[in-house]
């Protein structure tokens, strides 16, 4: 089988995504980004994923929004990782 060395998706679940959306965003960022009822009302991993699975465009804009939100939180410890150039405190 051949590697899917452009998709970032690859080897991720769906369960994997939705878990991670929740424990960094909360239940009520993932309502407010993706305005479906599952993520509203009473939300739980096991009614989202049946959604999902069932639900292509809802399952893209989630996967979307997992991809935008990992790019923000590297983008952020690339941030913080970086050394000061120019620490110069002479008084």
């Amino acid at each position: 089988m051949e590697k899917q060395k452009n998709n970032p998706l690859h080897g991720i679940t769906l369960e994997q995504i939705l878990n991670y959306l929740v424990e960094t965003k909360g239940w009520e960022y993932l309502g407010d980004e993706v305005n479906i009822n599952c993520f509203q009302s009473n939300p739980s991993i096991k009614s989202s994923l049946t959604f999902l699975r069932k639900t292509p465009w809802a399952r893209a804009k989630v996967e979307s929004l997992y991809l935008y939100v990992v790019r923000k939180a590297r983008q952020a410890e690339a941030q913080n990782n970086q050394t000061p150039q120019n620490d110069d405190t002479t008084i």
